[in-house]
């Protein structure tokens, strides 16, 4: 091995040299940073901690949190490589941002956004969800945002006619920071169906979208004109300007001129940190929201509302299965323990909580004990719910145990997916050979991985890099850009970034998934439970 390659492994090397690879990626409820050496090794992390609010019904962030947590992230990366070799950060060989996908970020001609964020989490956009699959003949969400630019135009909103940009979180980011105003394939595709023959927006939509509008009211605009570009994986995106390092940097000492790649939404970089890329592989995000993402070997026969047909950062087929919600009830749960713990004298750390109760999932009944929850913090589209209400129920002939009461709630955080995934299999007959995991979820060891067997009754795999998440894989996606898009395809590069990882398997074990089908089976027939405590409470 020669010198510059054990130089472009060594971190401090790596650091100092302004070899390393940063990918940054705005999630549900952490803002994380990572960088990493040219050959993909993790080498430093930062994060910041943020929450979404619900304001006059609207799930949003507020647009000074998300710089000020874009700022306090990368603060706490600095700090963290003088906390671990003594450097500080100048430069860097590449740039990634990737965000939570969907929603509707509109901007006016001189960049100011119209209307606060709407996150994907919103589940107010059924009628132009509905009409739009019907006119388009393809799916689109509620959570996509041009149902949410429809919307807003059916609901006669002041601000449509002011538009000029309609972007993604992670596009409104690196717009900021770049001035480039681009997108990434994955997230281009929740925003407006993206045709993976040709890479860009299907243009029969784009028209059909334009007549439906002007059918309603004038604007002067056409969708192609306010959406942004899109870029495949690989290609170069802009370049950090001085205006994008005084944001990031508070202390000035990034060097602009940085490239970044296509900036992704977290959905594509789910697919890249798992290497789960090629087709037939799948792989599962669980956290706040739980999505499923398959790569398809053809396109679906039908539309069907509950399934995201998007594609790849590189540009191939997937169906993609989205449940808005995973562990925030669960979370809530654990909380509660915690401050059981503290009442009680002996305060407990958070983070333990889980590690001693998560575990305790495996010793309950198959069948979670009869108990049946809905984690329904926000509505669910997979179950046709615009609200929801976190519902308990048990009955009393059987044992109400905490270890029930815990399986019960990772029964809960994957019923709603499973649900889609049912459709892909039975009505689509579409094979998966193994699903690879990655998110909260997952974290403690051994039961995530389990319990997700049991729920789709396919083997779950593992990497040792699964809890590195989506910057991570933003972060390869910047190496992919400088390192590998002249000589290999994306799913070769990434081949060759996994080939040493070790990875654990668990295959579904047959009484287990029958527990979990007699679950699914109690979750469906109680929805109208969860409707009734909607429309009373």
């Amino acid at each position: 091995m020669t010198d510059t390659n054990n130089r472009n492994k060594d971190p401090r090397s790596v650091i100092a040299d302004g070899n390393g690879f940063l990918g940054i990626e705005l999630g549900s409820t952490r803002i994380k940073a990572t960088l990493i050496s040219m050959d993909a090794t993790p080498i430093a992390h930062g994060s910041y901690t943020w929450e979404n609010r619900l304001e006059n019904g609207v799930w949003t962030y507020d647009k000074e949190d998300v710089f000020t947590g874009l700022a306090e992230c990368y603060s706490d990366l600095v700090c963290c490589i003088d906390r671990e070799y003594g450097l500080s950060l100048t430069r860097l060989a590449g740039i990634g941002i990737s965000g939570m996908m969907h929603g509707y970020l509109v901007l006016d001609h001189e960049e100011h956004l119209l209307v606060p964020f709407r996150t994907w989490r919103n589940t107010i956009t059924g009628e132009a969800s509905k009409k739009l699959t019907e006119l388009f003949g393809f799916p689109i969400p509620q959570r996509w945002s041009i149902a949410h630019l429809y919307q807003a135009i059916l609901n006669e909103e002041e601000h449509i006619r002011q538009i000029n940009r309609i972007t993604t979180l992670a596009g409104y980011v690196h717009f900021v920071l770049t001035g480039s105003f681009v997108i990434g394939m994955n997230d281009a595709s929740g925003m407006f169906p993206v045709d993976s023959n040709t890479g860009d927006y299907y243009s029969d939509m784009t028209e059909i979208f334009d007549r439906a509008v002007h059918s309603v009211t004038m604007v002067p605009w056409k969708v192609k004109e306010i959406l942004p570009e899109i870029f495949a994986a690989g290609m170069s995106a802009g370049t950090l300007t001085e205006r994008g390092v005084s944001i990031l940097d508070r202390t000035n000492s990034l060097m602009p001129g940085i490239p970044l790649c296509p900036p992704e939404g977290d959905a594509g970089t789910g697919m890249v940190a798992t290497n789960s890329i090629r087709r037939r592989t799948g792989n599962v995000s669980a956290g706040t929201s739980v999505f499923a993402m398959v790569v398809l070997e053809s396109p679906l026969k039908e539309v069907h509302s509950q399934i995201d047909v998007l594609v790849t950062p590189d540009g191939k087929p997937v169906a993609m299965v989205h449940s808005n919600n995973c562990t925030s009830d669960l979370d809530a749960w654990m909380t509660l323990f915690h401050e059981v713990s503290r009442q009680l004298g002996h305060e407990i750390p958070i983070r333990s909580v889980y590690e001693m109760l998560l575990p305790l999932a495996l010793a309950g009944d198959t069948d979670a004990g009869g108990l049946l929850t809905y984690g329904y913090v926000s509505g669910e589209h997979m179950t046709g719910f615009e609200e929801g209400r976190p519902l308990l129920i048990r009955d009393p002939s059987r044992i109400f145990s905490l270890s029930n009461l815990i399986r019960a709630h990772l029964f809960s955080a994957l019923a709603a997916m499973r649900m889609g995934l049912d459709i892909l299999k039975e009505k689509e007959g579409v094979t998966v050979d193994e699903i690879r995991g990655h998110g909260g979820f997952f974290k403690a060891p051994g039961v995530g991985q389990r319990i997700m067997a049991a729920a789709t009754g396919t083997p779950v795999r593992l990497q040792k890099t699964a809890s590195e998440g989506g910057a991570w894989g933003m972060a390869l996606l910047s190496s992919y850009m400088v390192n590998g898009a002249e000589w290999k395809n994306l799913d070769e590069y990434l081949d060759i970034v996994f080939h040493d990882t070790i990875t654990s398997v668990v295959e579904p074990d047959i009484e287990e998934v029958r527990g979990f089908d007699e679950y699914l089976s109690r979750y469906t027939r109680g929805l109208p439970i969860e409707r009734t405590s909607i429309e009373l409470l």
